[in-house]
C-alpha cells in the first residue's frame, strides 16, 4: 500500500511540474526530479520498463534544464 501511495504522489508531482514547465527553468528541474521519483517507483514496483523510460526522461529533462539555464546566462 505504501508503494502505491508513493507512486501516486510521484506521478502526480511529475505531471504537475510538467504542466508548469513554461513558468521557468526551476519547474523543468522539478520535472526531472519527478521523473527520477517515478523511475524509482517503476523499479520498486517491478515494472522495470517503466523505470527505464522514466530514467531516460530524467536525463532529457536535466539536459533541457541545463540548456535553459546556460542559454539564459548568455549575453
Amino acid at each position: 500500500m505504501a508503494l502505491t501511495i508513493y507512486g501516486v504522489v510521484a506521478l502526480s508531482f511529475m505531471m504537475t511540474m510538467y504542466a508548469l514547465e513554461r513558468r521557468g527553468s526551476k519547474f523543468v528541474l522539478a520535472f526531472a526530479v519527478g521523473c527520477a521519483l517515478s523511475s524509482t517507483y517503476g523499479f520498486l514496483s517491478g515494472a522495470w520498463p517503466f523505470g527505464v523510460v522514466e530514467g531516460l526522461w530524467t536525463i532529457i529533462a536535466l539536459r533541457r534544464y541545463w540548456g535553459a539555464t546556460h542559454e539564459a546566462a548568455l549575453p
